[in-house]
Order: structure tokens, then C-alpha cells, then sequence
């Protein structure tokens, strides 16, 4: 089994794979809605933030390993081995891993290279980004048309860009 280049590992972290866009895009929203509702806490204090931000990503992500062994060993009618536990969470890593890039912004803030308004908008904006490079990716691997395209594309922005909303509107 080869090992995962650096390159590749950035492309998962942003893009995700096809085996990963499902727990990219739900991670993304994870983290987003996160931002949004964090921020008017966090104002002044964003190392903390950026802790609540990937320990609630990261707990969420538990929660589905968590949810989906229930629901195999249930079906399966036996417990789980801790190897098929396993496979469960790196199946469903992308969840976690999307937290990455959005607390990298957070840090940039947290240290003073940007400021903390900026990085919070930055996260979020790379939390849209992501929704359009996966409704592109997902475009991409199921040949959809420009029309196709265009409606998955804007179903993945509609998500995001409600969060946005929400803290245009409601947080400000």
C-alpha cells in the first residue's frame, strides 16, 4: 500500500475523494454552522474558539462512527471487532479532516496575522469553497451535464451560503 504523498493529503483535506465527498460536505457544514454560532462568544478570544471549533467537528465525528457501528452491529446481529470499527472511521474521516483548513484561518487570527473578523470569514469562506469544489468533483464523477453541474453545485452552495445568511442576518 503506498503512502499517501503530502499533495495528496492537502487534496483531501480541500477536496476530499470520491470515497469521501458525503463526510466532506456534511463536515463542512458541521464546521460552518460551528463558526457561525461561536463567533459572537469567541470575538476576543479566538484560541478557544479554535478548540470549540475541532472539538465539536471532532465529537460530531465520533457521534457518526458511534452511530453508524450501532447501526452495522445491529445489522450484522453481533458486536463489532475493533478492526471493523476502524474501517467505520476511516471511512468516515473526512468528517473530522474538515475541520483542518478552517482552523488553520482561525490561527492565522489567533497569533495576529490577520484579524479575528477576518479569519472567521476566511474559514467560512473556505467552508464554501469546499462545497463547490465537492459539487464539482461529485459533477465530475457522475458526467453530469452543465445543467446537472450547475444544480449540484448550487444545492452544495445553498447549504453553505444559508449558514452564511444566518450569521449575516442573525449573528450581526
Amino acid at each position: 500500500m503506498a503512502r499517501p504523498s503530502a499533495r495528496n493529503g492537502f487534496r483531501e483535506l480541500f477536496a476530499g475523494s470520491s470515497e469521501t465527498i458525503a463526510g466532506t460536505v456534511y463536515g463542512t457544514i458541521i464546521v460552518m454552522a460551528t463558526l457561525v454560532a461561536g463567533a459572537p462568544a469567541f470575538r476576543h478570544k479566538l484560541w478557544n474558539f479554535v478548540v470549540v471549533v475541532v472539538v465539536t467537528t471532532l465529537v460530531f465525528w465520533a457521534a457518526h462512527i458511534y452511530a453508524h457501528g450501532l447501526g452495522e452491529s445491529l445489522q450484522l446481529r453481533r458486536r463489532l471487532t475493533a478492526a471493523e470499527l476502524g474501517q467505520i472511521a476511516r471511512r468516515e474521516r473526512a468528517i473530522g479532516l474538515a475541520v483542518v483548513l478552517p482552523a488553520l484561518a482561525l490561527v492565522l487570527g489567533a497569533v495576529g496575522l490577520i484579524r479575528g473578523s477576518a479569519a472567521v470569514w476566511l474559514a467560512l469562506g473556505l467552508g464554501v469553497a469546499a462545497l463547490t469544489v465537492q459539487g464539482v468533483r461529485y459533477a465530475r464523477l457522475e458526467r453530469l451535464s452543465r445543467t446537472g453541474t450547475a444544480v449540484v453545485i448550487g444545492l452544495n452552495l445553498l447549504l453553505g451560503l444559508s449558514i452564511v445568511l444566518l450569521k449575516v442576518v442573525v449573528v450581526h
